[in-house]
């Protein structure tokens, strides 16, 4: 073959073919919207040509300001209280025979795959206003403490996402040297003098990376505040305010919340980044620490919190499920039990549910195919298409599934490409935010298998291409399920985005339980809730099987 040729048949090769798709994929799908968002920041209808007035109103209007001091305080608080948890929940279960141990991870890590806004719901079925607990309480003179506001998005916040925490560091627990245990016992160092100077520091990236993501998701999260949060308005709740507003709402304003909210997000990962490369420690974890036997009121008093904790945390997805089935007659309970819930969803609310299995299941087939290949570029293609690749992938995930939602709006709204209304957007907003997921779980599996399998394979002639998917992506198909199945997840749970992008034909089954509240048809809302819950139940069952039980996040 000549020179001109083979530079051509190397140019048009597949890796490189799916190198220049992806760049322009994630261009056209990632960078397009994100860059439509900035600008449109510094415009606003009041004046014309560029401005900085949007920004200028947010941090000196204290209506604009405060909602941001308001989402920073409630996100630190959660991460303060997740952290307080988590931590003493993951050393219980790595160092003691709990009972059922088995049992009282799966539910941890249920609680962690419920969206938050469902325990909202529940915590108002049993704590609002008129929940049957606040009922019952005030029938013999006791009143308990209003659920909504801050302190309620906290409560919910913290049962929900204190397993980030338990997960990161029981993890790092299971895997610690315990020589270094060991070797501070030797030199008569107490059992808590340990744990705060060698064990707690040794762990201290992971309790990070637990500690950001707590932050970030509730920095980012729309439905809980807008349920519970009532006057006490957060950042996101404002930006869905401004640019869904009946009474017109400010598009631009909105953009420049939204560009402070990603600056925020931003801001935190660096930081957390920052910490981890201050406290960063290599060691063999050939001697992992022994699990402590205890027996009788010991192991008891060990097993107490643990069984407190996640029992509290899976309480909303058990009051929904059992709210289900109770008859209802608008918000009102009443007594016996019926499914003219399931009934009045199937007649009324089939379309959603639909919609929800549709829309994520084209999003899970492009999720897998371009997570694959962008986890190949990663891991194999080392340099600066790999590492520009890494950073735009796993940036959606840092962002607030609302400013997400908005800047697909912002880009996509007009022609050439008018995808504002339709399927597709929904589509397009679960493959970008959910995509990490994939990606991280893939990259981990191809980073332990060994490249020199594919080399044998293309010098026995195989084309790239046919190697890939014959032999690569057949030994990734472990991590990549894992991988799709959390991406599954979290679609079908999504709300922050669909509650920007839907339209009454293209509503999912989350926008719809947040209607259904919104509109007080408790029954209704219950029983999609449920669905949702044991949709969620069956995935998280399949991926703890394929996954052997090992639960790791992005």
């Amino acid at each position: 073959m000549t020179g001109p040729n083979r530079k051509a048949k190397h140019f048009f090769g597949f890796w490189n073919m799916s190198s220049i798709l992806i760049i322009l994929t994630v261009l056209l799908f990632l960078v397009y919207p994100f860059s439509s968002l900035i600008f449109q920041s510094f415009f606003t209808p009041k004046t014309t040509g560029a401005t900085l007035l949007n920004y200028q109103d947010f941090f000196t209007l204290p209506y604009y300001f405060n909602a941001l001091a308001r989402s920073l305080s409630v996100a630190f608080t959660t991460m303060l209280t997740a952290l307080i948890i988590g931590i003493p929940m993951a050393y219980l279960m790595t160092r003691y025979n709990i009972y059922g141990k088995k049992v009282m991870h799966v539910l941890m890590i249920m609680s962690l795959m419920s969206p938050p806004f469902i325990g909202a719901y529940s915590w108002i079925i049993m704590f609002g206003r008129a929940g049957f607990l606040t009922k019952a309480l005030a029938a013999i003179g006791l009143r308990f403490p209003t659920i909504y506001g801050r302190g309620g998005i906290i409560v919910v916040f913290t049962l929900m996402m204190y397993p980030y925490i338990y997960l990161y560091v029981s993890g790092a627990l299971s895997n610690i040297d315990s020589s270094l245990e060991e070797a501070a016992e030797s030199l008569g160092s107490s059992k808590f003098k340990r744990l705060i100077t060698i064990t707690l520091p040794v762990v201290l990236p992971s309790i990070a990376s637990g500690a950001v993501i707590v932050f970030m998701t509730s920095l980012a999260d729309f439905g809980t505040p807008m349920l519970i949060g009532e006057g006490y308005k957060v950042l996101p709740v404002l930006i869905y305010e401004e640019y869904m507003s009946e009474m017109g709402g400010n598009a631009n304003l909105a953009s420049a919340l939204s560009v402070v909210m990603i600056f925020c997000s931003t801001m935190i990962l660096l930081i957390q980044k920052w910490i981890v490369s201050k406290k960063n420690y290599v060691m063999t974890a050939s001697r992992p620490p022994k699990v402590i036997q205890l027996s009788g009121a010991k192991r008891f008093f060990a097993s107490l919190p643990v069984y407190i904790v996640a029992c509290l945390a899976i309480l909303p997805q058990v009051v929904v499920l059992i709210t289900s089935f109770v008859k209802t007659r608008g918000p009102i309970f009443q007594k016996g039990f019926s499914l003219d819930s399931y009934k009045n969803v199937l007649y009324r609310l089939s379309k959603p549910i639909t919609n929800t299995y549709l829309y994520s299941i084209s999003a899970i087939v492009f999720i897998v195919l371009f997570g694959m290949i962008i986890a190949y570029l990663i891991v194999r293609k080392k340099g600066a298409l790999g590492s520009l690749l890494d950073i735009l992938v796993m940036f959606p995930y840092v962002i607030p599934g609302s400013v997400l939602g908005i800047s697909l709006l912002v880009a996509f709204n007009k022609q050439p490409l008018l995808l504002t209304g339709t399927p597709l957007i929904l589509i397009i907003s679960y493959v970008v935010r959910k995509m990490p997921y994939t990606v991280r779980s893939s990259s981990a599996f191809l980073q332990q298998m060994d490249p020199g399998i594919e080399e044998a394979s293309i010098s026995l002639g195989v084309s790239p291409m046919k190697t890939f998917f014959k032999i690569t992506a057949r030994l990734m198909i472990p991590g990549v399920i894992s991988g799709a199945i959390l991406s599954w997840i979290t679609c079908i749970n999504e709300l922050s985005s669909s509650i920007m992008l839907y339209t009454g034909k293209t509503a999912t089954i989350s926008v719809a339980i947040y209607t259904e509240v919104v509109r007080n048809s408790f029954g209704t809302a219950a029983a999609l809730a449920s669905i949702l819950s044991v949709s969620t139940a069956l995935s998280l069952f399949i991926f703890m099987k394929v996954s052997k039980g090992k639960m790791s996040v992005v």
